[in-house]
């Protein structure tokens, strides 16, 4: 046997780091790693994963979210998956400025990508409910409206200010609106870019310029609407839109907005993208920690399996992606199992009891129970 013959019958190896983080956290990302390795199973491929207890319990106990070295052991992994950050016990900012944003910044994961569409087998709150035609949400993400720049003065006196800068460069607008554009050409051809400049005097103007050069550069048409504006219309007649870009905040608030109107934040998942691949990119649901459900069996696991299928579709495992995705839209509509967010009585190890089963059945018994009805 040659080198190359050998190579070829070795499986693919992916190394994950896996940060559960906190509540719910701690419950969907074992079920999102059960199912990538039913998945490679599947498509010859081998995950190897190393688990970091960082989080707010961390926190607690050691007065930083994450390791010192923290990075440094994060950096030559192939993908990140997260869970959720985030206690009552710990102020906000301590939890995401100690572990996310370090992550993402450090990374250069300047991409959030946010898809929103209505799966299959769940019922959205809309009465023109989302057809199958995919919104993505580009979420601008290492700068922004989420600066560390300003501070408080007078604090506890009846003059006490506080100031929040925004950071808006040449650079960082450019090369998202780029990103961005290059997946609405793949597409409709067609950009929606979220915009306030109306009120907003100086950056938004500022994101508007780059965004006309960059469309005209890329050949993509560009429209440029308010973002109040546009969480409106999102609501109204969300099949009007294919890629939206936004600024970091208005990006994060649009991609919630997306997440309701398919059903539930539950089902939501994002990936935070460095597109060089000089270091590894993360992948996560948007639902939070949850602490009122955390420990009760009952959080929804499909964020966590939808950010782990966009895992997978990065890491060049497109048909592993699509399958797992497909899987989870089976159980929800033929298979019946849903969890009480979206309308349903199943736990969560019931749904993923469910979904273990069609990610391990053979192709003749999976290709049987899709056709005939699974047991509900």
């Amino acid at each position: 046997m040659t080198t190359q013959e050998s190579a070829s019958l070795t499986p693919r190896r992916y190394e994950i780091a896996s940060i559960p983080g906190d509540g719910i956290g701690k419950e969907v990302v074992p079920a999102a790693l059960d199912a990538l390795m039913a998945v490679g199973a599947r498509y010859d491929f081998a995950i190897s994963v190393t688990e970091f207890p960082w989080g707010c319990d961390h926190f607690l106990a050691t007065g930083r979210m994450m390791d010192e070295d923290g990075l440094e052991r994060l950096r030559d992994v192939d993908s990140i998956l997260l869970g959720a950050v985030g206690s009552p016990e710990v102020p906000d900012h301590h939890s995401l400025w100690g572990l996310l944003i370090p992550i993402r910044r450090s990374f250069d994961q300047f991409v959030n990508v946010r898809p929103i569409r209505l799966l299959r087998g769940v019922q959205g709150p809309l009465v023109h409910p989302l057809s199958s035609t995919d919104l993505v949400i580009v979420r601008e993400n290492a700068e922004g409206e989420y600066s560390e720049i300003g501070g408080r003065l007078y604090r506890g006196q009846p003059e006490e200010l506080a100031v929040q800068e925004s950071v808006f460069t040449r650079r960082g607008v450019d090369r998202i609106v780029t990103y961005a554009a290059k997946l609405a050409a793949e597409g409709s051809g067609r950009l929606v870019s979220a915009t306030k400049s109306n009120g907003i005097i100086h950056t938004m103007p500022f994101w508007d310029e780059i965004c006309r050069e960059v469309c005209e550069r890329e050949g993509v048409a560009l429209e440029l609407t308010h973002v109040d504006a546009l969480a409106a219309k999102l609501v109204l007649d969300p099949n009007s839109y294919g890629v939206v870009v936004a600024s970091n905040l208005f990006g994060d608030i649009l991609s919630e907005i997306g997440a309701a109107i398919s059903g539930s934040i539950g089902i939501a998942a994002s990936g935070n993208i460095n597109p060089d691949r000089e270091f590894p990119s993360m992948f996560e649901p948007i639902h939070g920690s949850a602490p009122d459900i955390a420990g009760l069996g009952v959080a929804n696991p499909i964020g966590a399996l939808w950010a782990a299928a966009m895992m997978l579709d990065h890491l060049g495992e497109s048909e592993g992606s699509s399958f797992l995705l497909q899987a989870i839209e089976d159980v929800l509509d033929t298979d019946g199992v849903k969890t009480r967010d979206i309308g349903g009585t199943a736990t969560t190890s019931e749904f993923m009891d469910a979904l273990m089963r069609r990610l391990s059945a053979t192709p003749v018994a999976l290709a049987q129970a899709t056709e005939g009805g699974a047991e509900r």
